[in-house]
């Protein structure tokens, strides 16, 4: 079954070469366009798609609103915010929201077309300036709140795992960095998402960022994508 998708934005050049490359793929479908906030919603509401391609700034209702009512349905579509913008605000604003990933409008096709692929799988996608640019406006944080209880309910190894997931490494990375399987770390990922009331893990990243949990380190090439839990 085709992965069926809306593409917001209020430029219609735009929506038609975007609508256009998605429609090249045979397991990719079109199911509608919407050129404001609102009017997201409302199509996204009535026509149930898998994933949604949606613009920042537009008339009206902005894309970031429109996110956070998208992703507050029941049964929720992945939402990819597309932008040409590189304000951190936007990225932030955006992950919190309940988006999936995050592309500047400049990322080639074949990444778009990977990125609404791997959303609809469960996975996140960010692109690697906005990963790089996620870790380092964390890297400043207080010291871990230890009586959060999002904190407190986590295993010894469930933190150690969430530490190392939010520096953006993959399965098998972080199965390295502690001489576990990556199947082990994925157990480990699933058990700790709900346990922060994260949906994935970009959801995680920003917690273990937020609670002080983790910090920054060196990243010469940060990944395209948090891999698939």
């Amino acid at each position: 079954m085709a992965i069926r998708v809306v593409v917001v934005d209020d430029q219609v050049m735009v929506r038609a070469g975007v609508c256009a490359i998605v429609g090249s793929q045979d397991d990719l479908e079109v199911v509608g366009e919407a050129g404001d906030g609102a009017s997201a919603v409302s199509l996204v509401s009535r026509e149930r798609p898998d994933v949604v391609l949606m613009d920042v700034r537009m008339p009206g209702m902005d894309g970031l609103t429109a996110t956070a009512q998208v992703t507050a349905l029941d049964d929720p579509p992945r939402v990819i915010v597309l932008t040409t913008f590189h304000q951190d605000a936007y990225v932030f604003q955006a992950l919190k929201s309940g988006a999936s990933g995050f592309l500047l409008k400049d990322s080639d096709p074949r990444t778009l077309i990977d990125a609404i692929r791997t959303v609809a799988a469960g996975e996140a996608m960010l692109s690697p300036t906005v990963t790089r640019r996620l870790i380092d406006t964390f890297a400043a944080l207080p010291a871990p709140r230890e009586d959060d209880p999002r904190l407190s309910s986590l295993t010894p190894r469930e933190r150690e795992v969430l530490v190392e997931l939010a520096q953006g490494l993959s399965n098998a990375e972080v199965g390295a960095a502690l001489g576990i399987g990556a199947g082990t770390v994925k157990a480990h990922v699933n058990a700790l998402l709900p346990k922060l009331g994260a949906r994935d893990r970009v959801q995680a990243t920003i917690v273990a960022y937020d609670l002080g949990l983790a910090r920054p380190r060196p990243v010469d090439n940060p990944g395209d994508r948090l891999d698939s839990v």
